[in-house]
């Protein structure tokens, strides 16, 4: 019982963790739709940000770790009783890790370039700071956080609500919210493509509205967790393994 509403609490504040200070991030960097804008006001913006939005970066990247934990206890919780929950913990685990490896250049990298851009006193030093902006950017942004984290992600969330749902520890509508959100984020991959491939096409709310679905399905499993009852939680601890 304990360990269901440990999980459950974890869930919950992992996922408002990563909420909070991608709200701030929006107020006040115009994020995520700054990412594809032109270097030199990325630059400034983030200059002009100073501290203070260094440290909402820093928080963005570390306070989903609960999920982590989250993601982990599932699994040992879970693997022998559905096929999927060993290889959905590996890809959740990996996810996090590789999206906190992306996240984390804003708080130890960009901010050496921002600076070195802002104080620049010719245009041959400004493009060679945008430039490696643009690798940084390009590599721990696009390919990291953005591709590899989010598909790992997106895995994660297909076959945890699938595992859940075999095993009855969530309710049907919750399992297709699950796989509502995946099948929005997944779309969203799009517009990574269009940073290569210009022309290529993207429906724009895609990221947001499947971040924030996937939230809410977070949140939703969390409470799920923490309300269940000690009865059934020791039915759960006795069901026998999921059979295909």
């Amino acid at each position: 019982m304990n360990l269901q509403k440990n999980i459950g609490w974890l869930l919950i504040s992992g996922a408002l963790g990563v909420l909070i200070p991608y709200t701030a991030l929006t107020l006040t960097f115009d994020y995520p739709d700054i990412l594809r804008e032109d270097t030199a006001l990325i630059m400034t913006r983030f200059h002009e940000g100073g501290p203070a939005l260094i440290a909402t970066w820093f928080a963005f990247a570390v306070l989903g770790l609960p999920l982590l934990a989250a993601y982990v206890l599932m699994g040992q919780w879970l693997e022998k009783k559905h096929p999927a929950v060993r290889l959905a913990t590996t890809l959740g685990v990996v996810s996090l890790i590789v999206q906190m490896i992306g996240l984390l250049r804003w708080t130890f990298v960009v901010p050496v370039l921002a600076s070195a851009y802002s104080q620049a006193k010719n245009p041959a030093t400004r493009e060679a700071v945008s430039v490696a902006f643009q690798v940084v950017h390009q590599y721990g942004g696009v390919v990291l956080g953005e591709h590899l984290g989010q598909l790992f992600t997106i895995a994660w969330t297909v076959l945890v609500a699938r595992a859940l749902g075999d095993l009855r520890l969530i309710a049907r509508p919750t399992v297709w919210l699950g796989y509502l959100a995946s099948a929005i984020y997944l779309l969203a991959q799009a517009e990574l493509f269009a940073t290569v491939m210009p022309g290529f096409p993207v429906w724009e709310p895609a990221g947001l509205v499947g971040s924030t679905l996937w939230l809410v399905w977070l949140v939703i499993v969390g409470v799920r967790f923490t309300r269940r009852s000690p009865a059934a939680a020791r039915a759960d601890a006795s069901f026998p393994a999921y059979r295909q």
